[in-house]
């Protein structure tokens, strides 16, 4: 499966919470802000942000196991800083399947993140 089938669940997800504004990468949606990394130029935009009543700034990444773990890490590492200068948090959206595989990222490189099953 990829990550476009697990949007809708996710969308859903962030629709219960008490959000202000929600961006989504979907046609429904405005895009989520994208950072880009300036050691490698890479372009990191957030499966969907979303403000909440506080003006607090969130982003959620669907996550799957890669074959490239190490992308994952930078691209979670950088969201959960961004979240937590805007009083944020970065929430990690696993599936059946991937939610060990997070785990562990997660905890072998001290990422500050909220884990959820989808």
């Amino acid at each position: 499966m990829d990550k476009k089938s697990y949007l809708e669940k996710a969308i859903a997800w962030a629709e219960k919470k008490s959000t202000v504004s929600l961006r989504a990468v979907t046609s429904d949606y405005e895009d989520p802000k994208s950072f880009t990394n300036t050691d490698t130029k890479e372009t990191i935009r957030p499966d969907l942000s979303f403000t909440t009543h506080g003006g607090a700034k969130h982003y959620t990444d669907v996550a799957l196991k890669d074959e490239n773990p190490q992308r994952l890490v930078t691209r979670w590492k950088l969201l959960s800083m961004m979240a937590s200068l805007k009083r944020g948090k970065l929430h990690l959206l696993a599936p059946k399947g991937h939610k060990r595989f997070t785990e562990r990222l997660v905890n072998r490189y001290n990422i500050n993140a909220n884990i959820y099953s989808l």
